[in-house]
């Protein structure tokens, strides 16, 4: 795909390690494919769900911004590691949970992000048929046939689209904000001075819902820094993509809110409220807001395939795929997405909130089990080869990291909420925190387990 230069074709790099003489880019370049993700109508969706829980908006704003926050930083944490170790985040998990093992916890994230990339397909269908004389199945259909071919190009294209989008999606929502305002003179003084009564289950699952948006990006964020130089530091590394997801998400969802608080005909069509407000300007907003949904998509299906070509890889201590194979994982991943956006689009709504709440109870524990292991049994010390190598000190199957995350999903059930299951803490709580203990206890428990083995190889 690239030489130092970032020449744009067709990557040739999967899973395996970045040679230091094929790397390059600067940590600007995490700032703007992280800010400009999250401009699309599917992160300011994600903001409208807390008012309709009930919350006013000033709570609900909140609740986005602390669980952004939070998520930010595990998959900032995520981030630092791509410069460093040179192969996608989803190898590295081989070290935690042995090179077959690895394959739990990708299934989960190969489920997530095929979800993922099913909602935003969803999502856009109506911004589509306003640019294309198709019913809902085949515009979705045609989404998905140009989600493919950008993903198989692969890294840079994916990284010029973030620079793009980063400047013309933020004046984009920018000049969206100014012509709200104006037509909602007494919003910001209803913001103010609304007295709506705090509500703790509403607002923690909007705060587990943001979170879940920013640390479902962790399985793949090191997926886009990989191609850095080893000589950028982990902390420009980790600021750079932090304040990029930090603001960008936080913003588009905060804006969501607010469509969902005083303009709920918008909230309920985003990408057609948004390009009606610029009037004949309409069609380029519409293009702009596809093209903004189709910057996500593209990284999920990308980040989809590897995690399945690391499962698939794993057997056979394989450290490259050829195109023929990429091409065909990437279809069928995003077929399935297809099909699972054209049969679920009637009762989206209900289907989004779950899969956000599922999606931070299953990522939580790898997420807390992979940091600990990093940045405090290993101390970033590893050996690259054994990761490509059942026979490597990294084994078959670890089952302390195996055993552990399983616990880690385990322990939160009785926090768990969702709208056809409620565990019975979060009844009595009236909340839904299953995210704290999915976070401390596998990293604690983990830590106990392999805290005191050497740290470049730790767990063989």
């Amino acid at each position: 795909m690239t030489d130092e230069r970032g020449s744009l074709t067709v990557e040739q790099h999967s899973i395996d390690f970045i040679p230091l003489s094929q790397r390059y880019g600067t940590p600007l370049r995490l700032f703007t494919i992280w800010f400009s993700i999250n401009l699309s109508i599917v992160c300011l969706t994600v903001g409208t769900l807390g008012i309709g829980a009930g919350l006013s908006f000033g709570w609900a704003a909140l609740a986005l911004a602390l669980g952004n926050a939070i998520g930010t930083v595990f998959m900032a944490a995520h981030s630092a590691q791509g410069p460093h170790l040179g192969i996608p985040q989803m190898i590295q998990s081989r070290a935690q949970f042995g090179v077959m093992g690895a394959a739990l916890p990708l299934v989960a994230v190969v489920v997530t992000y095929t979800l993922y990339t099913a909602a935003n397909a969803v999502i856009v269908r109506e911004s589509l048929k306003a640019l294309m004389p198709f019913g809902d199945d085949t515009t979705m259909i045609i989404f998905g046939i140009i989600t493919l071919v950008i993903a198989y190009i692969g890294y840079e294209l994916i990284h010029r689209m973030g620079a793009f989008l980063a400047i013309i999606s933020a004046a984009l929502f920018a000049t969206a904000v100014i012509l709200l305002l104006r037509r909602h003179d007494a919003a910001p003084i209803a913001i103010v001075s609304s007295s709506a009564p705090f509500q703790s289950a509403a607002f923690m699952l909007t705060l587990t819902q943001a979170a879940a948006w920013s640390l479902s990006f962790g399985p793949y964020v090191a997926d886009y820094s990989r191609y850095l130089p080893d000589t950028v530091s982990t902390w420009s590394t980790f600021w750079y993509t932090a304040i990029g997801n930090f603001f960008g998400a936080t913003l588009l969802m905060i804006l969501g809110a607010y469509l969902a608080a005083y303009d709920p005909k918008i909230s309920a069509d985003p990408g057609t409220g948004l390009a009606d407000l610029f009037g004949r300007g309409g069609y380029i907003v519409r293009i702009l807001i596809v093209v903004g949904v189709l910057e996500g998509n593209v990284m999920n299906l990308y980040s989809a395939y590897m995690s399945t070509t690391t499962i698939v890889t794993g057997a056979r201590s394989m450290k490259r795929v050829g195109g023929g194979l990429k091409f065909l994982l990437l279809l069928i991943l995003i077929a399935a997405a297809t099909w699972i956006a054209v049969a679920t689009r009637e009762h989206f709504d209900l289907y989004f909130g779950d899969m956000l709440s599922a999606m931070i109870y299953i990522l939580v524990p790898w997420s807390a089990i992979n940091l600990a292991d990093y940045y405090i049994v290993r101390r970033g010390r590893y050996v690259i080869a054994d990761m490509f190598n059942v026979n490597g000190i990294y084994g078959r199957y670890r089952w302390t990291g195996i055993i552990t995350y399983l616990l880690g999903i385990l322990v939160q059930v009785p926090f768990m909420s969702l709208s056809f299951y409620t565990g019975a803490v979060a009844r009595a709580l009236g909340a839904d925190i299953a995210w704290v203990p999915g976070l401390v206890v596998p990293a604690v428990l983990y830590c106990m387990v392999e805290k005191g083995r050497p740290a470049a190889t730790a767990g063989n």
